[in-house]
């Protein structure tokens, strides 16, 4: 039925979240590279068992700092001990956070001077309240060089096995 299709990659406007399309796009292309990476085919079922198929893809796509967003990539990064950085405001992060997570403001106008300050040889994951933010933020991270991956929002942390407080 022609215009009752709603959602992602619908072709309607005003349907998606601000945002929800780049970061579509951005989360298709890093899964085609990372299948390209590992040359093995990955399954979208969801299931344990599709997660336990798919991690050589991770793994593989880590080395490129490619992972798509959200629950996969926040389960990498914590097998990786890497680094929390949240980037909502401090008032969502007075709310409840990932535990040890530094709070880095995206909204800040000092965020650019205050990733520029981070050490380059550690290696990070950022997280939001829904995705959007922690997309950009990545991808500022990523422009100075910085190895980091979008653990995309509070919820898909904690999925992932991030003890929250």
């Amino acid at each position: 039925m022609r215009g009752t299709r709603r959602g992602v990659g619908s072709g309607a406007t005003g349907d998606t979240l601000p945002g929800m399309r780049t970061r579509t796009a951005l989360s298709l292309a890093a899964l085609a590279l990372a299948g390209l990476g590992a040359g093995t085919a990955c399954s979208s079922s969801g299931t344990a068992d599709a997660a336990a198929t798919t991690a050589p893809t991770l793994e593989a796509a880590s080395a490129a700092t490619v992972v798509a967003p959200g629950v996969p990539a926040a389960e990498l990064a914590k097998e990786q001990g890497r680094t929390v950085i949240d980037v909502r405001t401090p008032e969502e992060y007075a709310e409840g956070h990932v535990v040890d997570a530094e709070n880095l403001n995206l909204q800040d106008p000092s965020f650019a001077a205050n990733i520029a300050a981070l050490d380059p040889d550690t290696t990070y994951v950022v997280y939001c309240r829904s995705g959007n933010r922690s997309a950009t933020a990545a991808a500022q991270m990523r422009a100075i060089g910085l190895d980091v991956v979008d653990g995309g929002a509070l919820t898909d942390m904690a999925d992932a096995g991030w003890p929250t407080s």
